[in-house]
């Protein structure tokens, strides 16, 4: 397969994982509490990415930067501990398991487009056009449809 055929793929088998984990996640803490989950959740997935790392790691291709990396990279695991936490209690509410992902799902949208827009963190700059907008605004209204229908 083509590479830009496998990342669409890679990515929508990324969501799949993701509702998986937040419901798992979710269902773990009606046990416990979400913090407790949270920690049990993080626990077991630093295992397994640990083991595919031993497993892989002389296959990865070595990085071709040479600069120093920025001290704000290394913070990425702070807004995963607080959305596995805010999922566990959003999915056992009222909004449920699909209402969080919407809600989920639009706020990614909205980050991803001042993001782009704003070139934050030294990613490229995209202007957000019309469609964006409309997208947007579709998503808020499936959003609506979603929980206002439970």
């Amino acid at each position: 397969m083509k590479k830009n055929t496998v990342l669409p793929l890679f990515a929508l088998l990324s969501g799949v994982l993701l509702t998986l984990m937040i419901m798992s996640n979710s269902y773990l803490s009606t046990f416990t509490s979400p913090l407790h989950a949270s920690w049990l959740t993080h626990g077991i997935g630093s295992v397994v990415a640990l083991v595919i790392w031993l497993s892989v790691k002389r296959h990865l291709p070595q990085s071709k930067s040479s600069g120093e990396i920025s001290r704000w990279c290394y913070l990425g695991g702070i807004p995963g501990a607080f959305t596995v936490l805010l999922a566990a209690i959003t999915v056992n509410s009222p909004l449920s398991l699909s209402g969080s992902l919407v809600l989920m799902l639009a706020g990614q949208i909205v980050t991803g487009l001042i993001i782009d827009h704003t070139g934050l963190m030294g990613l490229t700059k995209r202007k957000i056009i019309w469609r964006d907008i409309l997208t947007l605004l579709l998503l808020l209204t499936g959003c609506t449809l979603i929980i206002a229908g439970k």
